[in-house]
């Protein structure tokens, strides 16, 4: 079972975590399975960037971006090329490094 461990975010995880996660999970979902309210605004449906994340290590292993999706990151606070939006990213087998980025282009937190 592949680890993600998450970098610590102010907000979202300020001691950082270490999540054991099924093969084929996507992300963003996985986030928030393990109470890290990462916003998703959009309801994981490609439409935003506020669940922009940074893969630090192991993004090869990760399901290749989309046009839309790479199109959307271009509007990301802090886009790097290891860059992804983390409902769009499914998790495989290896391990994986994420970092929050610590801001985004929402305006307004959404409450979910």
């Amino acid at each position: 079972m592949p680890q993600i461990v998450v970098l610590p975010h102010a907000e979202y995880c300020p001691e950082g975590a270490v999540l054991e996660v099924e093969t084929g999970a996507n992300l963003c979902e996985a986030l928030l399975e393990h109470d890290i309210e990462i916003e998703h605004a959009c309801e994981l449906s490609c439409a935003c960037t506020t669940c922009h994340v940074i893969v630090r290590e192991g993004a090869a292993s990760l399901n290749e971006s989309t046009e839309e999706e790479d199109d959307l990151l271009d509007r990301a606070w802090g886009l790097t090329p290891q860059s992804r939006l983390s409902c769009q990213a499914i998790v495989a087998k290896e391990d994986l490094v994420i970092e929050i980025p610590k801001y985004s282009i929402n305006h307004a937190k959404e409450s979910h």
